[in-house]
C-alpha cells in the first residue's frame, strides 16, 4: 500500500493494532482452553487414580520356555561309548592260549601273571553275571562293568558267562563273545578260565591294569 498522507498512515496503524489485538485474543483463548483441558485431565486423574492399559483379549501372551541346556558331558560320554564299542567280528582265536585252560595276556605281560591269576593270588573284588542276557545287553553290561571297575581301581574281577548248557544244541552263546569283548578292552591285562570252584568253564577271572594307566609290575599287581 502506498501512503500519501498522514491519514493513510493512521489508518494502517489502526489496522495493525486491530490485527495484533485479535491475535492476542486468540492466543488468550487458546491458552484458556488448554488450561481447562489440563485441569479436567488432572481432575479425572485425581478422581480415578492411576490407570494402565488393559490387555488386549485378542492377543495371547505366551511365556516361552528357556532354551534347553546343551548336554556337553552327555555328548562326550556318548562319543566315549562309541569309541569303546565292542565288535562281535573280532577274531580272538590267535590271541588265546589254549593249553590246559584257556587264557589271554596282553603283549608285554609275562606268563607268570596268568599262572598267579589261576592260582588265585589276586582276590576277586567284583563279579558280573551275564546269565540270561541277550547278546546286545551282555555287551553293554560288560563294557560298563569293566569301565566302572577300572575307574574304582579294582584289579581282579570275575565275569560269569555260563557254560551254555541251556542254549540250543548246548553250544555256549556268550563264551567266545565275552572273550573277544574283553580282549578289545584296553583296561584288561589278562584273563584265565576260572577254577571249578569259581565257575570253571562258565566264568573268567579278569585282571585289570591300575587306574594310573600303565602296565603293572609283574611281581606287584
Amino acid at each position: 500500500m502506498k501512503l500519501t498522507s498522514l491519514k493513510d498512515l493512521q489508518h494502517v496503524q489502526r489496522h495493525l493494532a486491530e490485527v495484533q489485538a485479535f491475535a492476542a485474543q486468540r492466543e488468550a483463548e487458546r491458552r484458556e482452553v488448554a488450561r481447562r483441558q489440563q485441569a479436567e485431565k488432572e481432575l479425572f486423574t485425581r478422581a480415578v487414580g492411576a490407570v494402565k492399559t488393559l490387555p488386549d483379549p485378542c492377543k495371547a501372551h505366551l511365556k516361552l520356555p528357556p532354551p534347553a541346556p546343551v548336554a556337553f558331558q552327555q555328548q562326550l560320554d556318548d562319543q566315549a561309548v562309541l569309541r569303546e564299542a565292542l565288535s562281535d567280528e573280532f577274531d580272538v582265536s590267535t590271541l588265546l592260549e589254549t593249553d590246559a585252560q584257556l587264557s589271554f595276556r596282553r603283549p608285554g605281560i609275562g606268563p607268570d601273571v596268568t599262572r598267579k591269576l589261576r592260582r588265585g593270588e589276586w582276590s576277586i573284588q567284583r563279579e558280573l553275571d551275564l546269565h540270561g542276557l541277550r547278546i546286545d545287553d551282555a555287551r553293554e553290561a560288560l563294557g560298563g562293568f569293566i569301565r566302572e571297575a577300572f575307574r574304582q581301581g579294582l584289579r581282579c574281577v570275575r565275569v560269569v558267562h555260563g557254560k551254555g548248557l541251556g542254549s540250543p544244541g548246548k553250544t555256549p552263546v556268550l563264551k567266545s563273545r565275552v572273550q573277544g569283548w574283553l580282549i578289545q578292552k584296553n583296561e584288561v591285562l589278562a584273563f584265565v578260565q576260572a577254577k571249578p570252584a569259581e565257575g570253571g568253564a562258565g566264568a573268567l577271572l579278569v585282571l585289570l591294569q591300575g587306574s594310573s594307566g600303565g602296565f603293572m609290575n609283574k611281581n606287584k599287581p
